[in-house]
C-alpha cells in the first residue's frame, strides 16, 4: 500500500512539474512575441515583413578584443548578406548605450554597423560569469553563471537562431529547455572551456594560471581536481554536442573540440545513470537533436589586414610591441621577465642608438583587469625595467595602427593561444612575431612560407629573449625579407573575406 502511495506521489509531482514547465515556457514565448513586436516598432520595421531574429550571446561585446572583432565582423557580414534578419546581441554592457557601442566598434575595429537591423538585449547578471564571483571551483561556477545569464537573456526575447560567440557552451541547455528544442543553435569556439591539456597539466602537477601552486604541490588536492575536471569535461562534452553547427578558430581549437565531442569516460557515464546524477543526465540530454555534428569546422577569425599591409617594411623603430587584453592567460609577466632578460644579456640595449623599448598595449575590461595592470607595473619596477616599458590601456584602433607601423617585434607569450589575431596583425603590418611555441601561433600562423621562416617561437623568458635578440641583430636585408614573407602569408591566409566565406557557409542554412 505504501509503495503504491509513494508511486502515486511521484507521478503526481512529475505531472505537476511538467505542467508548470509547459505553462512557464509558454508564458516566455508570449512575452518574447510581444518583445519582438516592440523591437521591430523601435527599429522602424513593419511587423508584416516577419524578419528572422539571430541571437548572439556575447556578454562582453564592448570589450574590444579579438573575440569582439569576430562578433562584429560576423554581424556586419550578416547585415550585408541578409538585410531581412535582425541581429540581437545579448550583452552585459549595461553601462553603455547602443549608440556608444556602435561608435566603439567603429573606433576600435573600423567596422560599420547598421543600427536599423541591430538590437541589444542588456543583461544585469553578468557578474555571475566573472572569475571574481567564483574564487573556488571557478570553471563550474562560471558555467552555472552563464546558464543563469542565458535564462535572463531568453526571458526577454527568444531568437530564431541562437549563436554563442564567446564560449559559453552550457547556455545551450537553457536554450533547449526554454524553447523545447524548437530553434537551432550554433557556436564559434575561440577556446574550449576545459581541455585534455588542462587535465594533463593537473595529472602532471604542473603550476599554471589554471592550476595553483598549492594544488600542484598536493597529491590529495591534485586527485580531487582531476575528478572535478573529469566531471566538467563530461558535461562540457554533452553541452557541445547540442549545437547544429560548430566553428573553431584554429586547427588547435578544432582538434580539442573534436576530442571533447568524442570524449568517453566510462566511470562518469555509469555515475550519471545512478541517482542523483541520473536527474542531471536527463536534463542535459533533453531536447537534444540526434543528428548534430560530431566535429567542428575551422573558420579562421577575421583580420582586417588591408591598411596594415600598406605600412612600410623599412625604417622601423627598435620597439617591441605586445597587443593583448590584460587577462591572466595572456601571461604579460613572462613578457616583462623576457624583456628584463634581454636587457640583462645585452646592456647596450638600455641606452644610445641601440636602445630598445617594450610597449604593452591592451584592453582592460573591469576593476580586476586594471588591478592586474598595476601588478604588472609593480613587477616592472621590481625588475628595474620601468624606464624602458610603457603601458597603453584601451587604445583606439587608429592608435594601435600607429604602433604597428613603428614596431620591429611583436611579442605574444600566451600558452596554447587558441588562434592569435594579434599575431596575424603583427605579420600583416610587417612586425616580426615572437610567439609561444604552442596553439594557433605554432600550428596555423607563424609557419614557414616556401620553406623559410616568418617569425620565431619560444617557451620561456630566456628563449624569448634570445629570439628577440636574433631579430634585433639581423641585417637589414634579412629583416626586410622576413617582414615581407610574414606579411604575404598573413594577408593571403587570414583576410576578412576568408572569414566571411566560412561564416556564411557554416550557418546560412539554419534560418
Amino acid at each position: 500500500m505504501w509503495d503504491a502511495i509513494l508511486l502515486l506521489c511521484i507521478l503526481l509531482t512529475t505531472l505537476l512539474g511538467i505542467l508548470i514547465y509547459i505553462d512557464y515556457t509558454n508564458k516566455l514565448a508570449r512575452r518574447s512575441a510581444q518583445a519582438r513586436h516592440t523591437i521591430l516598432k523601435n527599429l522602424g520595421i513593419p511587423i508584416t515583413s516577419n524578419p528572422k531574429f539571430i541571437g548572439f550571446f556575447h556578454p562582453y561585446c564592448n570589450a574590444g578584443g579579438g573575440g569582439e572583432r569576430v562578433l562584429w565582423t560576423a554581424i556586419a557580414a550578416t547585415q550585408r548578406a541578409h538585410p531581412n534578419c535582425i541581429s540581437l546581441v545579448y550583452t552585459g554592457d549595461v553601462d553603455a548605450t547602443k549608440e556608444q557601442i556602435i561608435a566603439q566598434v567603429q573606433s576600435r575595429f573600423d567596422i560599420s554597423l547598421d543600427p536599423k537591423s541591430l538590437h541589444f538585449v542588456f543583461l544585469k547578471k553578468r557578474r555571475l560569469v566573472e572569475d571574481a564571483a567564483w574564487p573556488r571551483f571557478t570553471l563550474l561556477g562560471q558555467s552555472l553563471g552563464s546558464m543563469i545569464l542565458a535564462w535572463e537573456a531568453l526571458a526577454q526575447v527568444i531568437p530564431d537562431l541562437y549563436i554563442d560567440s564567446m564560449g559559453y557552451a552550457f547556455t545551450f541547455h537553457v536554450v533547449a529547455w526554454i524553447t523545447k528544442g524548437s530553434i537551432p543553435m550554433g557556436a564559434y569556439v575561440h577556446y574550449p572551456t576545459i581541455s585534455t591539456d588542462m587535465l594533463a597539466r593537473v595529472k602532471a602537477r604542473k603550476v599554471g594560471h589554471t592550476n595553483r601552486g598549492d594544488v600542484a604541490g598536493s597529491v590529495v588536492l591534485s586527485r580531487g581536481k582531476i575528478w572535478y575536471y573529469r566531471f566538467l569535461m563530461y558535461h562540457y562534452s554533452l553541452a557541445l554536442s547540442r549545437p547544429s553547427f560548430l566553428m573553431a578558430n584554429s586547427s588547435w581549437t578544432k582538434n580539442h573540440v573534436d576530442a571533447i565531442l568524442s570524449h568517453s569516460d566510462t566511470v562518469m557515464n555509469v555515475l550519471h545513470y545512478i541517482s542523483p546524477f541520473a536527474i542531471l543526465r536527463f536534463f542535459t540530454a533533453a531536447f537534444k537533436e540526434p543528428s548534430n555534428p560530431r566535429e567542428a569546422k575551422i573558420v579562421y577569425p577575421p583580420c582586417d589586414t588591408r591598411e596594415m599591409a600598406q605600412f612600410p617594411l623599412d625604417a622601423r623603430e627598435r620597439i617591441i610591441l605586445s597587443i593583448a587584453q590584460f587577462r591572466p592567460e595572456k601571461d604579460h609577466s613572462t613578457q616583462l621577465r623576457a624583456f628584463a632578460q634581454l636587457l640583462a644579456d645585452h646592456p647596450n640595449y638600455t641606452s644610445g642608438p641601440s636602445s630598445v623599448k617594450l610597449f604593452l598595449l591592451g584592453g582592460a575590461r573591469n576593476a580586476n583587469d586594471h588591478a592586474r595592470v598595476q601588478s604588472l607595473r609593480d613587477l616592472a619596477g621590481e625588475l628595474n625595467i620601468n624606464p624602458h616599458v610603457q603601458f597603453i590601456i584601451n587604445a583606439s584602433y587608429s592608435e594601435m595602427l600607429g604602433w604597428l607601423a613603428m614596431a620591429s617585434i611583436g611579442l605574444s607569450t600566451m600558452v596554447d593561444e587558441h588562434f592569435g589575431i594579434n599575431v596575424v596583425e603583427f605579420m600583416a603590418a610587417g612586425v616580426i612575431p615572437v610567439t609561444h611555441a604552442s596553439g594557433g601561433p605554432l600550428h596555423d600562423i607563424v609557419v614557414p612560407l616556401d620553406g623559410e621562416a616568418t617569425g620565431f617561437h619560444a617557451r620561456d623568458p630566456q628563449s624569448f629573449a634570445e629570439a628577440m635578440h636574433t631579430v634585433l641583430s639581423m641585417s637589414k636585408s634579412e629583416e626586410r625579407a622576413m617582414r615581407k614573407r610574414a606579411r604575404t602569408w598573413a594577408v593571403s591566409a587570414f583576410a576578412e573575406e576568408r572569414f566571411v566565406e566560412g561564416w556564411e557557409a557554416a550557418w546560412e542554412g539554419w534560418v
